[in-house]
């Protein structure tokens, strides 16, 4: 087994006046080392077109997933979704990523734009192969894949961008190949390149998008993990035991929390080396262990990265503040949502006294809450997470 994962990130941006997108994108693992993206388009766009791509997507990814073969699940939309009689074209078009055990993957293309593969920094024009299925037009591709591979998948509301407005006849697929390709030499994650083509496609239809145009990006990376501390043990004499599993582990050491810091500077014979560089006047400052990559403040701290993680999953419109910036809660980001692919928590539940003030909103359980809500929006970006508890 090799040691690569994908790195998955979508955005979309709807028709403008329309409160729903007619475009869809579902991700479901076989496995965890085999997963199915389905980018579905609608015909129009509205709510109409919103249930067409959800449905064309939920019936494509759940019927792949379960291992059943492309003929049997393109059949089974061609059934569902027939051709609309006025115009003459599918309810619904699709695209396919199958990644099979991190080393290969199906891409299996249906009236939407053509999937984008850089690899090497350079667009590379893979072999695909015709077929026809139900009266469909499909292409299959079978990629092996290589570290830093990046696949592109849009719906047609990318390349129609700037139509009559930028351009005469639309972004074509070289143009937004051209604007990719350097984008590919920085370290920005799934998520951030899909955000980066669709405010694009959102400039070139002048704000006022004239379709639904959604972005799927595809990163192949090296596995890379992350470990992070926060909150001393219930029990005072399993600090050792859980410093000793912490630090053992590979990869990047995040400890948060004044007492944790202390405790974790005592286990490796140093002491915590406090910085007053406020970056932020709502993230308390960090400090410097020897031997630890970060340490910050504890439950504050973990908050705004929480409130940066619902809203990258959301709308990334955050990411101008905690993709630059040096306070605690940034620095976390940018270590959790772009570097990491396994982050291992370690989370001690001992009480703090600090925190037991009624006029303080912090207790207990809001420390519990928020490893668990964490935890949850790190799945949703396609993280594994472990939890341990002490």
């Amino acid at each position: 087994m090799n040691n690569l994962c994908a790195d998955i990130g979508y955005k979309s941006i709807n028709h403008y006046g329309e409160q729903l997108c007619g475009d869809h994108v579902d991700i479901v693992e076989q496995n965890e080392n085999s997963t199915v993206i389905v980018l579905a388009d609608g015909l129009g766009s509205g709510v109409k077109a919103s249930i067409l791509s959800t449905l064309t997507s939920k019936i494509i990814s759940t019927m792949m997933a379960s291992g059943l073969s492309l003929e049997e699940c393109v059949s089974t939309i061609a059934a569902t979704l027939p051709i609309c009689s006025v115009r003459g074209v599918a309810y619904s078009t699709f695209t396919i990523i199958h990644l099979i055990n991190n080393s290969q993957a199906e891409l299996i293309q249906y009236d939407n734009p053509q999937i984008i593969l850089i690899r090497d920094n350079k667009n590379y024009d893979y072999p695909k192969s015709e077929m026809d299925i139900g009266g469909k037009k499909i292409y299959k591709s079978m990629i092996n894949l290589r570290e830093n591979d990046i696949f592109i998948a849009m719906s047609d509301g990318c390349p129609h961008a700037g139509i009559g407005i930028a351009y005469n006849f639309g972004w074509k697929r070289e143009d937004i190949i051209d604007f990719l390709e350097p984008l590919t030499f920085g370290d920005f994650t799934a998520k951030t390149l899909a955000t980066i083509l669709i405010d694009e496609c959102n400039k070139l239809y002048g704000e006022q998008p004239g379709d639904d145009a959604t972005a799927c990006v595809v990163r192949i990376r090296k596995r890379s993990p992350m470990n992070i501390l926060f909150g001393p043990p219930s029990n005072r004499d399993d600090a050792d035991r859980m410093m000793s599993l912490f630090f053992s582990k590979e990869g990047k050491h995040i400890v948060c929390g004044g007492t944790t810091s202390s405790i974790a500077a005592k286990y490796l014979g140093k002491t915590v080396k406090p910085t007053l560089n406020f970056e932020c006047s709502d993230v308390p400052p960090i400090a410097e262990i020897e031997g630890v990559d970060l340490v910050t403040e504890g439950v504050i701290t973990i908050n705004k990265v929480l409130e940066y993680a619902k809203d990258y999953l959301k709308d990334n419109e955050s990411y101008t503040h905690w993709g630059y910036k040096r306070d605690g809660a940034s620095l976390i980001c940018r270590l959790l949502f772009e570097e990491a692919t396994d982050i291992n928590f370690f989370v001690g539940r001992a009480m703090n006294p600090a925190h037991q003030n009624p006029e303080l909103p912090i207790n207990f359980n809001i420390k519990m809450n928020l490893v668990e809500e964490l935890s949850k929006c790190l799945k949703q970006m396609g993280k594994r997470i472990k939890v341990s508890y002490f």
